[in-house]
């Protein structure tokens, strides 16, 4: 029996729609690979998403962000040992190499990333063109035909 769900029923009234349903569906997924680090999904408004993932121990210059053919890749490396001669008696703070991927939907840019606290926050935001926003087309009831000139 799978724990995962489908969110399939809701998006059938949705055309075009398909890689940004993705996104969810992916986010929703329960994947052994996908379990570390946790990461948050959040819809901010209309057009605006941000990304949270717990990155506990890595400092900026250990993690990079990608966005290559509407996919965001963020991985996180392994840090170097540090100088000190440290014996730890538990270490619960994990500190291995990840690799979480997105696939972004179409006109979703990415705005801003910051790592605060052990968080690392990407921010969204859907631009879409004036060419591909939604057109009011009037509907004529009665046309009339030009008049032919003599």
């Amino acid at each position: 029996m799978s724990t995962a769900f489908s969110l399939a029923p809701l998006f059938r009234s949705s055309v075009g729609f398909d890689r940004f349903n993705d996104l969810f569906e992916t986010a929703l997924r329960n994947e052994p690979g996908s379990s570390y680090p946790p990461y948050n999904v959040e819809k901010h408004g209309d057009d605006e998403y941000r990304i949270v993932v717990a990155a506990a121990g890595f400092r900026e210059e250990d993690l990079d962000l990608q966005v290559e053919k509407g996919v965001l890749t963020i991985s996180g490396g392994k840090r170097e040992a540090s100088n000190d001669s440290v014996t730890y008696l538990h270490q619960g703070i994990a500190q291995r190499a990840f690799k979480l991927s997105f696939r972004l939907a179409d006109h979703i840019e990415i705005k801003a990333a910051g790592l605060s606290n052990g968080l690392l926050s990407i921010d969204l935001l859907r631009v879409v063109p004036e060419e591909a926003k939604a057109k009011r087309i009037p509907i004529n009831g009665a046309q009339q035909q030009p008049a032919l000139e003599n």
